[in-house]
């Protein structure tokens, strides 16, 4: 009589055949379709600037062609795997966001009344009051969609113990865009009318805590644009707003006398896209 238990013939999977199984799963994974490359910017329109940090005004400049390409890795599937979960996701989002419009309106009820109004109610510097600058420049943008013309996107995920190095990209890339805001564009002179139509560019930086915001797309196309703004409108105010850890906000023409022109644009801010 065979008094081996059924238990007994079952093959015992080792620890290691184990962790071999599950990279060789993952990988797999990875090449089917995981891996994905997004190329975020190309080419538009803009010019002058101010800037808001929660602060003051500066002014633009520069011509290149530029991408940005997000790649999802092995490494960077375990880093993620290995976070801790928040309200918003794992680890830290830095992040941009771009949208050039056009107007002829630089009274209170224009792009600009908007964006000085945000900034004016949003003074402090607690995560609420950033997470309020950041609702408010998006909803200013959104209510204009009708208006744009040209946007882009931008962002970088970062590990929770990589904070150090979420905060040098944020401050680089505010840094960035302060030199281009910088620049002065010409004042309509006198005998023009007032009313003469204006581009503006409106640049949103904000560093999240979390992965789930979307930040990809804009530019692509006038919804996935609106996505975009949508989604950070919504998630800064997620948690009271906790989870935005710094905004900086610059626009152009920061002078209602001044004219930005759609050459202006394509010199001065070549990663925006045309929608």
């Amino acid at each position: 009589m065979n008094n081996q238990s059924t238990a007994s013939r079952r093959p015992k999977l080792s620890l290691s055949s184990f962790y071999a199984a599950t990279i060789a799963f993952v990988v797999a994974t990875l090449f089917a379709g995981r891996e994905k490359n997004v190329v975020v910017g190309v080419q538009a329109f803009v010019p002058l600037a101010q800037e808001v940090t929660l602060g003051g005004p500066r002014r633009p400049t520069s011509r290149t062609t530029t991408t940005a390409t997000t790649t999802t890795t092995l490494g960077a599937f375990f880093d993620k795997m290995f976070e801790e979960e928040g309200p918003l996701g794992k680890g830290i989002t830095v992040g941009k966001v771009q949208v050039a419009l056009t107007t002829t309106d630089r009274s209170r009820n224009s792009i600009f009344g908007a964006l000085e109004q945000a900034v004016n109610e949003n003074q402090g510097s607690t995560n609420y009051d950033l997470a309020c600058l950041a609702q408010g420049v998006c909803l200013a943008l959104l209510r204009r969609k009708s208006s744009w013309t040209a946007a882009c996107s931008n962002y970088k995920w970062f590990k929770e113990d990589d904070y150090g190095r979420a905060e040098s990209l944020f401050n680089e890339w505010a840094n960035r865009e302060a030199v281009k805001f910088e620049k002065e564009y010409p004042a309509r002179s006198s005998g023009d009318d007032a009313s003469a139509p204006t581009c503006v560019v409106v640049s949103l930086l904000l560093e999240l805590a979390g992965d789930q915001t979307e930040l990809e797309g804009a530019g692509f196309s006038f919804a996935r644009t609106e996505e975009v703004l949508q989604s950070i409108a919504s998630d800064a105010m997620v948690d009271d707003g906790d989870c935005v850890n710094a905004v900086e906000v610059f626009w152009t023409p920061g002078d209602p006398s001044e004219v930005l022109t759609n050459t202006d644009l394509v010199v001065d801010f070549p990663e925006l896209v045309t929608i």
